[in-house]
């Protein structure tokens, strides 16, 4: 596996977007207990990206896996994801909350997929968390969501000049799997169209309620030896807090979830409300069956967030509750599906 389990066997890492400070911030003391508890269960998959908390994350990351890789042997047994495809430049007048991010680094950022810019990146990724490798590096948000006016010069540039610099440090040890991190399917397709990847990382297009990566994506993945890490296995939140008690409207794609999405979940939390099975657990262990999809990543703000998502991986869930999903048409008649409790 690219991204390899947890040390007993559950396919679980830990993604760095809310310890970036991601919609609220947290304090120091928090986020490292955060990542110690990982270490402590056996993760082993860490994703961050210099986008979260402007390289606040990273940071982060950096300070508790330096003293958990210490040795050879410790570095070897843990894979280290970060991206490339954003500059962080130094300004005191830089806004503290971006983008979604609460109280971060003091740094603007600016596109840059340039050859000089992505091996740019992928050095300033290492210095920032200390580290003198990455397992993987993702090419992140080449889509056409983010670059709705010059989309074909991106995919240009990430074709011509990006992956072909990450090739080279790839040989010169500095990385070790070369790959994208989207939260859209059509990118996947157009780059893969045209170049090689080790690895994909699937944002939110894969999951209990979304699966358009299902038709065309996964199967290509699975025919190339291309692996995945699925992110935003909750779409956000929508499918960590579901509809039935939520004051607020739930978000769904980083915004307020639209009245189709809501009633979507409304259903398969009823179906969970059948079986005694949580909402979450669900959403955990769903992508988790395809068999080109190595690991979910799951955020954490809190110990607790990140122990609820352990158990809720491990959760026997029995078959029959797939089999309801697929019978109301809530999940496709070709999903695979956990086919053992548990699994």
């Amino acid at each position: 596996m690219i991204f390899p389990a947890m040390q007993d066997g559950t396919r679980l890492g830990l993604g760095g977007a809310p310890l970036g400070n991601l919609f609220t911030a947290i304090r120091e003391t928090d986020a490292q207990n955060v990542l110690k508890a990982a270490l402590a269960d056996g993760c082993q998959t860490f994703d961050t990206a210099p986008h979260y908390g402007h390289g606040l994350s990273e940071h982060r990351f950096g300070h508790a896996l330096r003293e958990a890789t210490g040795s050879p042997a410790g570095r070897d047994s843990i894979a280290i994801s970060s991206k490339a495809g954003r500059l962080l430049t130094p300004s005191g007048a830089a806004p503290r909350d971006q983008m979604n991010f609460c109280n971060i680094l003091p740094y603007n950022q600016h596109w840059d997929y340039s050859a000089a810019g992505v091996r740019q990146s992928v050095m300033d990724s290492l210095q920032r968390m200390g580290l003198a490798r990455l397992d993987t590096v993702f090419i992140h948000d080449c889509c056409q969501v983010c670059h709705p006016h010059n989309y074909p010069d991106v995919l240009k540039q990430v074709v011509q000049e990006a992956i072909p610099t990450l090739q080279r440090m790839k040989q010169e040890g500095l990385l070790r799997q070369i790959g994208i991190g989207v939260n859209v399917v059509q990118v996947c397709l157009d780059v893969l169209r045209q170049a090689e990847l080790d690895c994909i990382l699937l944002a939110g297009r894969y999951t209990l309620i979304d699966h358009s990566g299902l038709a065309e994506l996964l199967p290509l993945c699975q025919r190339r030896g291309v692996r995945i890490a699925i992110g935003g296995a909750f779409n956000s939140g929508i499918l960590a807090t579901g509809v039935k008690q939520e004051v607020h409207r739930p978000l769904f794609n980083y915004e307020q979830a639209p009245n189709e999405w809501v009633q979507k979940v409304a259903a398969v939390e009823a179906v969970c409300a059948q079986f005694s099975v949580p909402l979450r657990a669900a959403a955990l262990q769903f992508p988790l069956a395809h068999p080109c999809v190595d690991v979910v990543l799951a955020g954490a703000q809190t110990v607790a967030h990140w122990q609820d998502a352990v158990t809720m991986s491990r959760l026997a869930i029995p078959v029959e509750f797939w089999t309801a999903l697929k019978k109301q048409g809530l999940i496709p008649e070709a999903a695979p599906t956990p086919q053992q409790a548990g699994a």
